[in-house]
């Protein structure tokens, strides 16, 4: 069983909600359109103060009582933090006491921190990568190390050429034996959004205003579909 606070993810796929802007105004939305789970996005809201940080997380778990995942993206992985490594990380790392959850990259050279101290306060790991010009023929692989990292639940979002890459991308995530996130971005992979959670994806992600990644589809669309075909 794999959970995101209250929110248990073995018995049906957790929507979340990319807080990017407005963080209140934004989230208040999100509940009102049918959100699972809160995704607070770092990197896009420019805050640099951890301070700062955990006063909005205190306000967002208190008005709204819906699980959260922090996350700090780097550019590499479609993110927009400006500054260091370290400091990015210890931005993240300070968040992870008053999140549900906490999302950090399998190619950073620091993830084992985070890791660390998810673990120390019992809370949930995804550990992700993003791939925004192919999709890699080693997926399997890649989600079996994300697990082997650490993850509780490995994510693993690509860029599909062909309806083959969605194919190929929505088989791996039924026949992988432990839990996953698995996204195809872009207007070939939009419908996997959809898709991915009746293979076992155990979450997928969607938009309150625009979208922050390529396909990404508006909240109360995705709960709308997924109800239909889950």
């Amino acid at each position: 069983m794999v959970r995101i606070g209250q929110c248990d993810l073995s018995t049906r796929p957790g929507i979340v909600a990319v807080i990017d802007t407005d963080a209140i105004d934004t989230a208040n939305k999100a509940r009102s359109m049918g959100a699972d789970i809160l995704e607070l996005r770092i990197d896009l809201l420019g805050i640099m103060d951890a301070g700062e940080l955990n006063d909005l997380l205190d306000q967002l778990k208190s008005q709204f009582k819906l699980p959260i995942i922090v996350t700090n993206r780097t550019r590499d992985e479609g993110g927009h933090w400006e500054g260091s490594e370290s400091k990015r990380i210890e931005l993240l790392n300070s968040a992870i006491s008053q999140a549900d959850c906490v999302d950090v990259e399998l190619s950073s050279s620091m993830k084992d921190i985070v890791i660390e101290s998810a673990r120390f306060a019992n809370k949930t790991v995804i550990i992700s990568s993003h791939d925004f010009k192919t999709t890699p023929g080693n997926m399997l692989a890649i989600l079996e190390q994300a697990r082997d990292a650490g993850a509780d639940i490995p994510k693993l979002a690509v860029t599909p050429k062909s309806s083959i890459d969605t194919l190929n991308l929505l088989k791996v995530t039924q026949e992988v034996n432990f839990p996953v996130c698995t996204i195809a971005m872009g207007k070939l992979g939009s419908h996997t959004r959809v898709a991915a959670p009746i293979y076992g994806s155990v979450l997928t992600y969607g938009s309150v205003n625009e979208a922050v990644a390529p396909g990404q589809i508006r909240i109360d669309d995705l709960r709308n579909m997924i109800e239909v075909l889950v």
